[in-house]
Parts: structure tokens; C-alpha cells; sequence
């Protein structure tokens, strides 16, 4: 793939959602056809013939990176939501929060096939939501082949809560 300046549709937001925190948001991506055709571009080029058999996405934007991915490579989406937004039987995993927890949910029918899954959020701050859906996916039979994700911020230590999961990002921030 051609150099695309992806940092540079990143918009970087200070002081939010508190004061000290530098937030990159992934909308200015969305909002660029250009950027986001790149991220989707440069993810079909990884993931074709890879075997992966689905793909598992995060609650909300990781679904909006997914859904194009997973059709084109003709692959089951599979939803990992907040808790309470999925009808019918599900499996759910608590996970640490900064400030308490937070809880993920998928479908159990969703799982009841155990492939070889992609797993795919648009962002990794310090990893606690991977971790809880990579764990729900191991226990239900199914494996992560790998965790991707357009932005990584390794300040934040994710790779020790992920580890044993190989992970790639398009862009990586390393703090200030």
C-alpha cells in the first residue's frame, strides 16, 4: 500500500474526558473517505487468506472497521456488546475499568462453532475490553488469532494484559 499520513486525520483532543488525558479520536477518520478507505484497505490486505474463519468486533467502533471487513472477505461479524444490548442467551465477562468495571456480552449461538476468529476494535488504550471479549471467545472454544485495532497506545501497557495474543495497529502513540 501507498504512504498515507493517517496521523494526520487523527484529531487530538486535550484534557478530555479529564483534565491530563490527550484523547485520539477516531471519528475525524470516518469522517475522511480517504482515511477510512485506507484503514479498511490496508486490513483486507492483512487479513485476506489468512484463514481467519470471523470476526469479532467491539462495541461501537470497532463494528464500524469490522462490517466492511467481514464482508468483504465474506466472514460471519460477530458483536461483542456493552451488557444488556443483546436479546437472547449470551455469555458475558466483567472486566476493570479505571475507575471500577464494566461488563461485555456476545451471543451464545454465536460461539457455538469454534473458529478461528479476528478480533477487532478501532482503538487500544490499556486493553481491558480486548481481554474480556479474547477470554470470553478462548472459553467458548473458539481461539483469537490475532487482536487488531487502527490505533495502539502501548503507553498505556495493554501488551501485558494481552499477552499471548499477537496484536497489530495501523498507528501506534507512545505518550508525551
Amino acid at each position: 500500500m501507498a504512504d498515507f499520513d493517517l496521523d494526520a486525520h487523527i484529531r487530538k483532543v486535550p484534557d478530555f474526558p479529564k483534565p491530563g488525558i490527550l484523547f485520539y479520536d477516531i471519528t475525524s477518520v470516518l469522517m475522511s473517505p480517504e482515511a477510512f478507505g485506507y484503514c479498511v484497505d490496508a486490513m483486507i490486505e492483512r487479513y485476506r487468506g489468512r484463514g481467519i474463519e470471523g470476526i469479532a468486533a467491539i462495541d461501537a467502533r470497532g463494528f464500524l472497521f469490522a462490517a466492511p471487513l467481514a464482508r468483504e472477505l465474506k466472514l460471519p461479524l460477530l458483536l461483542v456488546r456493552k451488557k444488556g444490548k443483546l436479546p437472547g442467551e449470551t455469555i458475558s465477562r466483567e472486566f476493570e475499568l479505571e475507575y471500577g468495571t464494566d461488563v461485555v456480552e456476545m451471543h451464545r449461538a454465536d460461539l457455538a462453532t469454534p473458529r478461528r476468529l479476528l478480533l477487532v476494535d478501532d482503538l487500544i488504550a490499556t486493553g481491558g475490553t480486548l481481554r474480556a471479549a479474547a477470554d470470553m471467545i478462548r472459553e467458548s472454544g473458539s481461539t483469537v488469532e490475532e487482536i487488531f485495532a487502527v490505533i495502539g497506545l502501548p503507553f498505556l501497557n495493554y501488551a501485558g494484559l494481552l499477552d499471548g495474543i499477537d496484536i497489530h495497529t495501523l498507528i501506534e502513540y507512545h505518550g508525551e
